[in-house]
């Protein structure tokens, strides 16, 4: 059988290596150099400790932005000005019940979804395991403790939650895929134009990038055909291996995704927030007609 066949019939999991049988060594029984090592101690020359400190710095910064955002900046989230409709990705959906006291910011109502989202996410173990729990801080590096049980026991054992997580952040995408199509609707006194300002690009640089870190999750390539061993037994298994090659492109850059998304949707929500306060003026690159040929023309 030719390699493409092999890949083929063998889908996901073609080219895996079995392990032989045989008894099963009990967990922790192999470990690496650092793990006899005192903590931080390493025969490491490079400069490992580099990587974890500016992840937990850049990190640290940004969900403090998002705490700020979310707690304190309740005021400046919306921008309204002369037919544009800027909203921050932090308050989408904007839920305000009036039951709800007015001391209470409602970015919280739906950021327990995203936030969960990003928190179980493999990448996001990964940076905040080692920049803040130093568990492992870097390969060959003495650890601060001893005993490893995976993610078995409470709380760790919450992070397989994150597929559930994921189901929301795929409806979260077309909410916020809304809100780009909202902010480049201006609402002119010719009626309603197409158009392209600062908010309008903020807002969809973040949407997209979300978009690309959301369908590169390991959750959503193990749900349309990674847990498949034969694409060609299946049902449906030409699209299937199709859409799991895609999710695989963007699985393999799944840390940038996540990183550049954090980034962009604070960048938007900060973009909204000065307009709103005035700091900035949101500048127009043009608005036509949308069912016209008409050229540009300015607010």
């Amino acid at each position: 059988m030719a390699d493409r066949d092999r890949r083929w019939s063998g889908g996901a999991a073609a080219g895996s290596w079995t392990p032989p049988a045989g008894p099963a060594s009990p967990q922790g029984a192999h470990r690496g150099h650092g793990h006899q090592e005192s903590f931080g101690q390493t025969d490491r020359t490079d400069l490992w400790w580099l990587y974890p400190v500016l992840q937990g710095v850049i990190l640290a910064l940004l969900i403090g932005y998002a705490n700020y955002a979310a707690f304190l900046g309740a005021d400046h989230y919306h921008y309204v000005e002369q037919g544009r409709h800027y909203l921050s990705p932090f308050y989408s959906p904007y839920i305000h019940p009036s039951w709800l006291p007015n001391w209470f910011s409602p970015a919280l109502l739906i950021l327990i979804f995203p936030l969960g989202f990003r928190t179980t996410c493999y990448y996001y173990r990964k940076a905040y395991y080692r920049s803040y729990f130093a568990d492992p801080i870097a390969c060959a590096v003495g650890e601060p403790r001893r005993a490893y049980h995976g993610e078995t026991k409470f709380p760790f054992i919450l992070q397989n939650v994150h597929r559930y997580f994921m189901y929301a952040a795929v409806v979260f995408l077309f909410i916020l895929w809304w809100d780009v199509i909202l902010a480049a609707r201006f609402q002119t006194p010719d009626g309603v134009r197409f158009g392209i300002g600062g908010g309008t690009l903020a807002i969809l640089a973040s949407t997209g990038l979300l978009t690309l870190y959301t369908l590169g999750c390991h959750s959503l390539r193990h749900l349309v055909g990674g847990k498949l061993d034969c694409f060609s037994c299946v049902v449906a298994g030409g699209p299937r291996h199709k859409t799991w090659s895609v999710v695989s492109v963007l699985n393999g850059r799944h840390m940038m995704w996540a990183a550049l998304s954090l980034g962009a949707v604070c960048f938007a929500d900060l973009y909204v927030r000065l307009c709103s306060m005035g700091v900035i003026r949101d500048w127009v690159f043009f608005p036509f007609d949308m069912f016209t040929n008409a050229g540009p023309t300015g607010l």
